[in-house]
Protein backbone atom coordinates (compact mmCIF):
# COMPACT_ATOMS: atom_id res chain seq x y z
CA UNK A 1 0.00 0.00 0.00
CA UNK A 2 2.87 2.65 -0.97
CA UNK A 3 0.29 5.13 -2.03
CA UNK A 4 -2.21 4.61 1.21
CA UNK A 5 -4.86 6.06 -0.93
CA UNK A 6 -8.41 5.88 0.64
CA UNK A 7 -11.47 7.25 -1.17
CA UNK A 8 -14.84 7.64 1.00
CA UNK A 9 -18.14 7.59 -0.75
CA UNK A 10 -20.28 10.48 0.85
CA UNK A 11 -19.03 13.38 1.55
CA UNK A 12 -21.79 14.21 4.48
CA UNK A 13 -20.98 14.33 8.03
CA UNK A 14 -19.35 11.02 8.30
CA UNK A 15 -17.71 11.16 5.75
CA UNK A 16 -16.19 14.01 6.05
CA UNK A 17 -15.24 13.56 9.68
CA UNK A 18 -13.43 10.78 8.67
CA UNK A 19 -11.63 12.52 6.31
CA UNK A 20 -10.89 15.13 8.61
CA UNK A 21 -9.27 12.63 11.44
CA UNK A 22 -7.49 10.90 8.82
CA UNK A 23 -6.33 14.15 7.51
CA UNK A 24 -5.26 15.42 11.26
CA UNK A 25 -3.68 12.05 12.09
CA UNK A 26 -1.40 12.17 8.89
CA UNK A 27 -2.20 8.40 8.13
CA UNK A 28 -2.87 8.63 4.08
CA UNK A 29 -0.98 9.80 1.53
CA UNK A 30 -4.05 10.44 -0.61
CA UNK A 31 -8.19 11.21 0.50
CA UNK A 32 -10.54 11.66 -2.19
CA UNK A 33 -14.25 12.39 -1.62
CA UNK A 34 -17.03 11.75 -3.57
CA UNK A 35 -20.83 13.20 -3.21
CA UNK A 36 -23.74 12.87 -5.06
CA UNK A 37 -24.70 16.47 -4.33
CA UNK A 38 -23.18 18.96 -6.21
CA UNK A 39 -20.18 20.81 -4.47
CA UNK A 40 -20.70 19.55 -1.35
CA UNK A 41 -16.84 17.01 -1.99
CA UNK A 42 -15.45 19.79 -3.70
CA UNK A 43 -16.13 21.93 -0.72
CA UNK A 44 -15.33 20.13 2.07
CA UNK A 45 -12.64 18.69 -0.02
CA UNK A 46 -10.74 22.10 0.24
CA UNK A 47 -11.57 22.71 3.82
CA UNK A 48 -10.06 19.85 4.99
CA UNK A 49 -7.02 20.64 3.18
CA UNK A 50 -6.65 23.65 4.51
CA UNK A 51 -6.58 22.21 8.31
CA UNK A 52 -4.15 19.88 7.05
CA UNK A 53 -1.18 22.48 7.34
CA UNK A 54 -1.29 22.08 11.28
CA UNK A 55 -1.26 17.73 10.62
CA UNK A 56 1.56 15.53 10.28
CA UNK A 57 2.87 14.52 7.02
CA UNK A 58 1.57 15.55 3.53
CA UNK A 59 -2.26 14.64 2.95
CA UNK A 60 -3.59 15.47 -0.54
CA UNK A 61 -6.87 15.67 0.17
CA UNK A 62 -9.32 15.94 -3.34
CA UNK A 63 -12.73 15.45 -4.55
CA UNK A 64 -14.14 13.94 -7.67
CA UNK A 65 -17.53 15.11 -9.54
CA UNK A 66 -17.99 11.63 -11.02
CA UNK A 67 -18.10 8.02 -8.96
CA UNK A 68 -16.27 6.41 -11.96
CA UNK A 69 -13.11 9.12 -11.41
CA UNK A 70 -12.75 7.40 -7.92
CA UNK A 71 -9.52 4.87 -8.73
CA UNK A 72 -6.80 2.80 -7.28
CA UNK A 73 -7.93 3.26 -3.92
CA UNK A 74 -6.53 1.19 -1.27
CA UNK A 75 -9.40 1.12 0.52
CA UNK A 76 -12.81 2.69 0.08
CA UNK A 77 -15.16 3.57 2.98
CA UNK A 78 -18.94 3.78 1.93
CA UNK A 79 -21.14 6.19 3.78
CA UNK A 80 -23.28 6.68 1.47
CA UNK A 81 -27.44 6.39 2.07
CA UNK A 82 -30.64 7.93 3.15
CA UNK A 83 -31.61 8.16 6.88
CA UNK A 84 -35.11 7.10 7.42
CA UNK A 85 -37.71 9.58 6.80
CA UNK A 86 -41.36 9.51 8.71
CA UNK A 87 -43.45 7.10 6.88
CA UNK A 88 -40.62 5.07 5.52
CA UNK A 89 -40.87 1.14 6.29
CA UNK A 90 -37.62 -0.79 7.41
CA UNK A 91 -37.99 -2.73 4.01
CA UNK A 92 -38.63 1.11 2.13
CA UNK A 93 -35.01 1.82 3.67
CA UNK A 94 -33.69 -1.19 3.02
CA UNK A 95 -34.34 -1.36 -0.65
CA UNK A 96 -33.16 2.16 -1.29
CA UNK A 97 -30.06 2.16 0.29
CA UNK A 98 -29.02 -1.64 -0.92
CA UNK A 99 -29.96 -0.27 -4.81
CA UNK A 100 -27.52 2.60 -4.15
CA UNK A 101 -24.75 0.19 -2.97
CA UNK A 102 -25.53 -1.76 -6.11
CA UNK A 103 -24.28 1.20 -7.91
CA UNK A 104 -21.47 2.49 -5.36
CA UNK A 105 -19.81 -1.08 -4.89
CA UNK A 106 -19.91 -1.66 -9.04
CA UNK A 107 -18.18 1.49 -9.73
CA UNK A 108 -15.15 -0.03 -6.44
CA UNK A 109 -15.13 -2.93 -8.54
CA UNK A 110 -14.54 -1.17 -11.79
CA UNK A 111 -12.16 1.06 -10.58
CA UNK A 112 -10.60 -0.04 -7.25
CA UNK A 113 -10.24 -3.67 -8.07
CA UNK A 114 -7.81 -4.26 -5.10
CA UNK A 115 -9.25 -2.32 -2.67
CA UNK A 116 -10.65 -3.13 1.10
CA UNK A 117 -13.81 -1.87 1.72
CA UNK A 118 -15.24 -0.82 5.09
CA UNK A 119 -19.01 -0.24 5.00
CA UNK A 120 -20.59 2.41 7.08
CA UNK A 121 -24.11 2.81 5.61
CA UNK A 122 -27.36 1.40 7.68
CA UNK A 123 -28.76 -0.42 8.39
CA UNK A 124 -25.18 -1.50 8.93
CA UNK A 125 -24.95 -5.25 8.68
CA UNK A 126 -27.21 -5.64 5.90
CA UNK A 127 -25.94 -3.61 3.89
CA UNK A 128 -22.27 -5.07 4.57
CA UNK A 129 -23.85 -8.33 3.81
CA UNK A 130 -25.07 -6.73 0.32
CA UNK A 131 -21.46 -5.33 -0.12
CA UNK A 132 -20.51 -8.82 0.17
CA UNK A 133 -23.04 -10.18 -2.33
CA UNK A 134 -22.50 -7.11 -4.94
CA UNK A 135 -18.75 -7.53 -5.03
CA UNK A 136 -18.23 -11.10 -5.30
CA UNK A 137 -14.63 -10.56 -3.27
CA UNK A 138 -13.32 -12.69 -0.27
CA UNK A 139 -14.58 -11.59 3.10
CA UNK A 140 -11.32 -10.25 4.55
CA UNK A 141 -11.75 -7.28 1.92
CA UNK A 142 -15.48 -6.37 3.04
CA UNK A 143 -15.85 -4.53 6.93
CA UNK A 144 -18.54 -3.42 8.46
CA UNK A 145 -18.35 -0.44 11.20
CA UNK A 146 -19.81 -1.34 14.36
CA UNK A 147 -17.89 -2.00 17.04
CA UNK A 148 -14.93 0.38 16.99
CA UNK A 149 -17.78 2.98 17.27
CA UNK A 150 -19.88 1.46 19.98
CA UNK A 151 -17.38 0.48 22.12
CA UNK A 152 -15.72 3.83 22.34
CA UNK A 153 -19.59 4.57 22.82
CA UNK A 154 -19.20 2.28 25.98
CA UNK A 155 -15.89 3.28 27.17
CA UNK A 156 -17.55 6.48 27.50
CA UNK A 157 -20.02 5.80 29.33
CA UNK A 158 -17.80 3.88 31.52
CA UNK A 159 -15.88 6.76 31.98
CA UNK A 160 -18.57 8.77 33.06
CA UNK A 161 -19.77 6.50 35.54
CA UNK A 162 -15.78 5.61 37.30
CA UNK A 163 -14.80 9.01 36.45
CA UNK A 164 -11.25 6.76 34.95
CA UNK A 165 -9.49 8.58 31.52
CA UNK A 166 -11.59 7.52 28.95
CA UNK A 167 -8.67 5.65 26.89
CA UNK A 168 -8.28 3.46 30.38
CA UNK A 169 -10.87 2.08 29.85
CA UNK A 170 -11.14 -1.17 27.51
CA UNK A 171 -14.62 -2.24 25.88
CA UNK A 172 -16.28 -5.31 24.06
CA UNK A 173 -19.49 -4.93 22.11
CA UNK A 174 -20.64 -7.55 19.50
CA UNK A 175 -23.65 -8.49 17.74
CA UNK A 176 -25.39 -5.93 15.22
CA UNK A 177 -25.10 -2.11 15.28
CA UNK A 178 -28.43 -1.17 16.77
CA UNK A 179 -30.40 -1.84 19.76
CA UNK A 180 -29.48 -5.85 19.85
CA UNK A 181 -26.09 -5.15 20.31
CA UNK A 182 -24.25 -6.82 22.76
CA UNK A 183 -21.98 -5.02 25.52
CA UNK A 184 -20.06 -7.65 27.07
CA UNK A 185 -19.00 -6.36 30.41
CA UNK A 186 -17.20 -9.59 32.06
CA UNK A 187 -14.45 -8.71 28.91
CA UNK A 188 -14.38 -4.81 30.21
CA UNK A 189 -11.16 -3.99 32.24
CA UNK A 190 -10.17 -0.49 33.41
CA UNK A 191 -6.76 0.00 33.12
CA UNK A 192 -6.42 -3.66 33.59
CA UNK A 193 -8.81 -3.71 36.49
CA UNK A 194 -11.31 -6.21 35.71
CA UNK A 195 -14.56 -4.08 35.48
CA UNK A 196 -16.50 -5.47 37.98
CA UNK A 197 -13.52 -4.29 41.06
CA UNK A 198 -15.14 -0.83 40.03
CA UNK A 199 -18.27 -1.14 38.49
CA UNK A 200 -21.28 -2.35 40.40
CA UNK A 201 -23.89 -4.55 38.33
CA UNK A 202 -26.66 -1.93 38.65
CA UNK A 203 -24.09 0.56 37.21
CA UNK A 204 -23.24 -1.85 34.55
CA UNK A 205 -26.69 -2.10 33.58
CA UNK A 206 -26.94 1.33 33.11
CA UNK A 207 -23.90 1.51 31.11
CA UNK A 208 -25.01 -1.13 29.22
CA UNK A 209 -28.02 0.30 28.49
CA UNK A 210 -26.87 3.66 27.98
CA UNK A 211 -24.60 2.44 25.52
CA UNK A 212 -27.18 0.32 23.28
CA UNK A 213 -28.98 4.09 22.84
CA UNK A 214 -26.13 5.93 22.72
CA UNK A 215 -27.11 6.87 19.26
CA UNK A 216 -30.22 7.79 20.34
CA UNK A 217 -28.98 10.21 22.58
CA UNK A 218 -27.19 12.41 20.23
CA UNK A 219 -30.09 12.33 18.04
CA UNK A 220 -32.45 13.65 20.67
CA UNK A 221 -30.03 16.57 21.16
CA UNK A 222 -29.39 17.58 17.92
CA UNK A 223 -31.61 15.77 15.81
CA UNK A 224 -29.48 13.82 13.78
CA UNK A 225 -26.85 11.09 14.41
CA UNK A 226 -23.23 11.52 15.43
CA UNK A 227 -20.65 12.21 13.27
CA UNK A 228 -17.22 12.31 15.25
CA UNK A 229 -17.83 9.57 16.77
CA UNK A 230 -17.74 7.38 13.60
CA UNK A 231 -15.38 9.79 11.58
CA UNK A 232 -12.52 8.89 14.16
CA UNK A 233 -14.13 4.66 14.37
CA UNK A 234 -13.32 4.70 10.92
CA UNK A 235 -9.59 6.34 11.15
CA UNK A 236 -9.11 3.86 13.51
CA UNK A 237 -10.02 0.86 11.35
CA UNK A 238 -8.05 2.66 8.30
CA UNK A 239 -5.13 3.54 10.41
CA UNK A 240 -5.34 -0.39 11.30
CA UNK A 241 -5.19 -1.83 7.58
CA UNK A 242 -2.86 1.00 5.91
CA UNK A 243 0.03 0.48 9.63
CA UNK A 244 -0.84 -3.41 8.87
CA UNK A 245 -0.79 -3.27 13.36
CA UNK A 246 -2.88 -5.77 13.67
CA UNK A 247 -5.38 -4.59 16.10
CA UNK A 248 -8.45 -6.58 17.86
CA UNK A 249 -11.51 -4.29 16.29
CA UNK A 250 -15.05 -5.87 16.58
CA UNK A 251 -16.47 -5.47 13.81
CA UNK A 252 -19.63 -6.91 10.81
CA UNK A 253 -18.04 -9.70 9.49
CA UNK A 254 -19.58 -12.57 6.91
CA UNK A 255 -19.15 -15.40 9.17
CA UNK A 256 -17.95 -18.95 7.56
CA UNK A 257 -19.00 -21.19 10.60
CA UNK A 258 -17.54 -18.94 13.39
CA UNK A 259 -20.01 -19.20 16.42
CA UNK A 260 -22.09 -21.25 15.17
CA UNK A 261 -23.69 -19.67 11.69
CA UNK A 262 -22.12 -18.55 8.00
CA UNK A 263 -23.74 -16.66 5.42
CA UNK A 264 -24.55 -13.84 7.59
CA UNK A 265 -22.54 -10.43 8.81
CA UNK A 266 -23.07 -9.48 12.35
CA UNK A 267 -20.18 -7.75 14.37
CA UNK A 268 -17.55 -9.70 15.98
CA UNK A 269 -13.85 -9.21 17.19
CA UNK A 270 -11.68 -9.54 14.18
CA UNK A 271 -7.66 -8.73 13.84
CA UNK A 272 -7.13 -6.08 11.43
CA UNK A 273 -4.06 -5.82 8.81
CA UNK A 274 -2.88 -5.39 5.57
CA UNK A 275 -5.52 -7.67 4.06
CA UNK A 276 -8.31 -6.31 5.91
CA UNK A 277 -9.76 -8.90 8.47
CA UNK A 278 -6.50 -11.30 9.02
CA UNK A 279 -8.28 -13.57 11.83
CA UNK A 280 -11.52 -13.71 13.25
CA UNK A 281 -11.79 -14.04 16.46
CA UNK A 282 -14.19 -16.68 17.99
CA UNK A 283 -14.83 -16.30 22.07
CA UNK A 284 -15.99 -18.22 23.78
CA UNK A 285 -19.91 -17.37 24.85
CA UNK A 286 -22.28 -18.48 27.97
CA UNK A 287 -25.84 -19.30 27.10
CA UNK A 288 -27.24 -16.18 27.71
CA UNK A 289 -24.98 -14.35 25.46
CA UNK A 290 -25.24 -16.79 22.71
CA UNK A 291 -29.43 -16.35 23.05
CA UNK A 292 -28.78 -12.47 22.76
CA UNK A 293 -26.33 -12.84 19.60
CA UNK A 294 -28.74 -15.56 18.44
CA UNK A 295 -31.25 -12.49 18.54
CA UNK A 296 -28.79 -10.33 16.79
CA UNK A 297 -28.30 -12.88 13.94
CA UNK A 298 -31.70 -13.05 13.32
CA UNK A 299 -32.82 -9.13 13.07
CA UNK A 300 -29.93 -9.13 10.64
CA UNK A 301 -31.18 -12.17 8.74
CA UNK A 302 -34.75 -10.48 8.24
CA UNK A 303 -32.91 -7.41 6.43
CA UNK A 304 -31.03 -10.10 4.17
CA UNK A 305 -33.80 -12.03 3.59
CA UNK A 306 -36.24 -8.63 2.45
CA UNK A 307 -33.53 -8.10 -0.05
CA UNK A 308 -33.48 -11.14 -1.48
CA UNK A 309 -37.02 -11.31 -1.53
CA UNK A 310 -37.52 -8.15 -3.92
CA UNK A 311 -34.02 -9.42 -5.97
CA UNK A 312 -32.01 -6.66 -5.02
CA UNK A 313 -29.08 -9.00 -3.76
Amino acid sequence: MENRKIGIVGAGAVGASAAYALTLMGTCSEIVLFDVAPGVAQGKSIDIAQAGYYAPGNTNVTHVDAAEDMKNCDIVVITAGVPRKPGMTRADLLMINAKIMKDVVGNIVKNSPNAIIICVSNPLDVMTYAVHKISGWDRNRIIGMAGALDGSRMAYQIAQTTGVNISQSGSLVIGDHGENMIPLPHKVTIGDIPSNQLISKEEMQGIIERTRFGGAEIVKHLGTSGYYGPGRAIAHMVEAILDDTHTVVPSSTLLDGEYGYSDITVGVPVVLGKNGIEKVIELDLDDETKAQFKVSVDSIQEGVTILKENKII
